[in-house]
């Protein structure tokens, strides 16, 4: 079992089960009834989505200086019992069931799913690579 990080909004693997979204906001001019169709997600978890405050950092960011404040940034809420409860969830559930989660960022390099892997692997999850 085990935790696969993706890109939302891209064709499912073979056999890809429930893709949870770890977003702020839906799709934006996707119908909710086809969120799932369309390979975004099955079920939508803000909790562990980066605040809007932190996306604006990441939406000026130009140098690797940014970038670090905006994955410290999102560490720093990720420490907050809500999400620090969810993220504890993720990867118990990943002991038992196989699922995916993502955002629609095209480089993770440059996503808050980057940082949400470490911090997935940090409490225990199995993660598939």
């Amino acid at each position: 079992m085990a935790i696969r990080i993706v890109r939302l909004g891209t064709p499912r693997a073979k056999g890809e089960p429930l893709r949870v979204g770890t977003v702020r906001r839906p799709p934006r001019g996707v119908p909710k009834n086809e969120f799932a169709s369309r390979d975004f997600y099955d079920v939508w978890f803000p909790t562990v989505a980066p605040t809007q405050q932190t996306m604006d950092i990441a939406h000026s960011a130009t140098s690797p200086a940014d970038w670090s404040r905006f994955f410290k940034q999102y560490r720093s809420e990720m420490k907050k019992p809500d999400a620090k409860h969810a993220i504890d969830l993720l990867a118990a559930m990943s002991h038992v069931v196989d699922f995916s989660i993502g955002c629609y960022c095209e480089n993770e390099l440059h996503c808050h799913r980057h940082e949400l892997r470490n911090l997935l692997r940090a409490a225990g999850a199995h993660i598939l690579e």
